[in-house]
């Protein structure tokens, strides 16, 4: 016998996290802060500075 759930997915728990983002309007880049090795990152996509901002994101690992 199989069960159907319409292709539903287990939700994704999701929690506030400190983020470096970039300061450029243009760019989308962000990284999480326990992910960078410098005390003030430049943006790796336009190296634009970053500032750190707190976002809701996927957790990850356990």
């Amino acid at each position: 016998m199989m069960a159907y759930f319409n292709n539903q997915k287990e939700p994704v728990p999701e929690v506030e996290t400190t983020v470096w983002a970039c300061t450029n309007d243009d760019c989308n880049g962000f990284m999480r802060e326990n992910f960078t090795f410098e005390e003030k990152p430049h943006c790796p996509l336009c190296q634009s500075d970053m500032k750190k901002e707190v976002r809701v994101l996927p957790v990850i690992g356990s």
